[in-house]
């Protein structure tokens, strides 16, 4: 896990979750959410440094760092048992996703939606760094991150857990909004490429579509989960 988060907040949430140890921030950063942190720096009496901009440039592991970075500490090891014995678990798998910004779209946009869990595997994955803590806007600090040594095992784990897996294809024969949505659930969205593996896509109970009515035969990675996650949270009350 990285031991550096980029971005005004990115590093505001890290305050909040007690990760942050020590904050650099390049003297013309400005701003409301800049006040926020150093106020709340203060409080928490985590260091904040200022420095010379192009001191934080090259500090830096990404190009969206806003001027301000923080050193944290290690993301808290998640337990997928603890996430199948809640009452309705609500989780989201990734098939192998590539791209960190997809990665921390979909965070974000979990957080949002009340997932309890995104699960990941070791392998053929995107890792969490700087990047995808980014795009994350700190979710990072909430969502539990889980990684698995193989999906397709994880899946008939959650299955005998009485967890319905649902898998997004595009030639599935029913939509999404079709679906009930509800209660024990885990929805695994694919790699952007290639979509989910025929192994994993045999192991789903279901599999939905979305709509697509242009030209463009698919939608971007993040784009369908949110899309799918907020149908789930609006049958979900």
């Amino acid at each position: 896990m990285a031991d550096q988060v980029e971005g005004r907040n990115a590093v505001l949430e890290s305050l909040r979750s007690g990760r942050a140890k020590k904050i650099y921030l390049s003297h013309s950063s400005k701003g409301k959410t800049i006040d926020e942190i150093e106020k709340l720096a203060k409080e928490l009496n985590v260091p904040l440094l200022t420095q010379p901009n192009d001191v934080v440039v090259k500090m830096a592991k990404t190009d969206h760092h806003q001027g301000i970075l923080a050193e944290v500490a290690e993301l808290p090891k998640r337990n997928l048992e603890e996430i199948i014995n809640l009452e309705n678990p609500f989780i989201v798998i990734l098939d192998h996703i590539q791209d960190p910004h997809n990665l921390g779209a979909i965070l974000r946009t979990s957080e949002a939606a009340g997932v309890d869990a995104v699960i990941v595997p070791e392998d053929r994955s995107v890792s969490i760094g700087p990047g995808a803590i980014k795009a994350s806007a700190g979710a990072i600090e909430y969502v539990p991150l889980i990684t698995v040594t193989n999906i397709a095992q994880t899946i008939e784990k959650l299955k005998k857990a009485n967890i319905w897996v649902v898998g997004t294809a595009d030639k599935a024969d029913q939509y999404y909004t079709e679906l009930d949505l509800r209660g024990r659930l885990a929805i695994v969205i694919g790699s952007e490429g290639e979509g989910i593996s025929r192994l994993v896509k045999e192991k789903c109970d279901f599999l939905v579509k979305i709509p697509m009515r242009g030209r463009i035969s698919s939608l971007n990675a993040s784009v369908a989960t949110g899309v799918i996650l907020y149908e789930a949270l609006r049958q979900r009350g």
